[in-house]
């Protein structure tokens, strides 16, 4: 994957950057990269994920080859439904699948890093004023 070096988070608010770089990655890439996030995702391709970074890019790739993987791993097959529905409906369908993504890649830091129950409160409320997509 192209993201760039490994990066892990250890504080609310270093979780908290992680997630926002990684969100405006994958609101751009089903907003103003909708085209090439739509070619990228071909129904005769394996199954292809969303991944979305720190630094605000995006990718479609396959999954990660180890397992099981560092992070988890966003909605497998993304491209087998591009063609079975309406482009509207199927975007909605993959943000959905991305919003459950970011929410558990940020709180897997959280666990890694033994966040207490004071930090988990706190990155909760702070996503919680936030419209993911």
């Amino acid at each position: 994957m192209d993201g760039g070096a490994p990066y892990n988070p250890r504080t609310v608010e270093e979780v908290f950057r992680d997630f926002k770089g990684r969100r405006a990655g994958l609101i751009k890439a089903l907003t103003t990269d909708v085209e090439e996030f739509y070619q990228q995702c071909d129904p005769e391709k394996e199954n292809l994920c969303l991944y979305g970074f720190p630094s605000e890019q995006w990718e479609v790739n396959l999954p990660a080859e180890e397992v099981p993987p560092e992070l988890p791993e966003p909605a497998l097959g993304i491209n087998f439904a591009r063609d079975g529905m309406q482009e509207k409906d199927w975007l909605s369908l993959v943000a959905v699948h991305s919003d459950v993504w970011l929410l558990s890649v940020a709180f897997y830091f959280g666990a890694r890093f033994g966040f207490d129950k004071t930090d988990s409160e706190g990155l909760g409320m702070i996503f919680n004023s936030l419209s993911l997509f």
